[in-house]
């Protein structure tokens, strides 16, 4: 079985870059981003407590997961995330994570069910690396997989949440769907050029009021499970 996603029938942006909104680069933006992550970190500081506590008795292996990512024009930076899954050393298979996947513990499921494991991902933003919205930070291999234009994404900050984000957010159960030979080849061909042009279509028009509802979106998303 192969899954293939519908693609736009204007596809020139695949050859094309197009001029991003001045907000993606702006102090304002860094700005909202600092003071939303502030507050967030602060009202959530106790549920942070409970969650990292909750990890270290669960399994064995450290409480937080770095990972390195793709970040602004490039440059990779440390991923932080609290782990969902047994210890780095027990770990083998795919560095593309699915539905079912065997390597995801009991709590690890719940974490990533309402994503409370994204949480550290404040203090990737606070420390510059990251933006509120904005496209996910995918593996550095995968970068390969992307054409001139849509390196363009690069330019951009990557983001805990985006419209992407939104579309797929259940990337895990569309994945599970595929056999395991064409896991990479669906992820390269089919669903990375999709999620980099939705993302690069946000670009293009964000702004303040954008944002606001694309991270009201993800919480309603989150919490009615939408």
């Amino acid at each position: 079985m192969t899954l293939t996603i519908e693609m736009p029938a204007d596809e020139h942006w695949i050859h094309s870059p197009a001029a991003l909104s001045p907000w993606n680069q702006s102090r304002g933006k860094r700005l909202f981003d600092l003071i939303v992550a502030f507050i967030v970190l602060t009202l959530s500081s106790p549920l942070l407590l409970v969650v990292a506590l909750a990890v270290r008795v669960s399994t064995k292996g450290p409480v937080i997961y770095s990972q390195w990512r793709m970040g602004k024009d490039g440059k990779q930076f440390r991923l932080l995330k609290f782990r969902t899954m047994v210890d780095e050393q027990q770990r083998s298979g795919p560095r593309i994570t699915r539905a079912g996947d065997p390597r995801i513990t009991k709590l690890g499921f719940l974490l990533r069910k309402w994503k409370l494991d994204e949480l550290p991902q404040l203090f990737n933003v606070i420390r510059g690396h990251m933006s509120l919205v904005g496209p996910r930070p995918d593996l550095p291999e995968y970068s390969v997989c992307l054409n001139t234009a849509q390196n363009q994404i690069l330019s951009l900050y990557p983001g805990l949440t985006s419209l992407a984000t939104l579309r797929f957010r259940n990337e895990e159960q569309l994945l599970a769907e595929v056999p395991n030979e064409q896991l990479e080849k669906f992820y390269c061909n089919e669903l990375l050029p999709e999620k980099v042009r939705i993302d690069l279509e946000y670009a293009q028009t964000a702004g303040l009021l954008t944002d606001i509802t694309i991270l009201f979106l993800t919480a309603r998303a989150i919490l009615t499970r939408r």
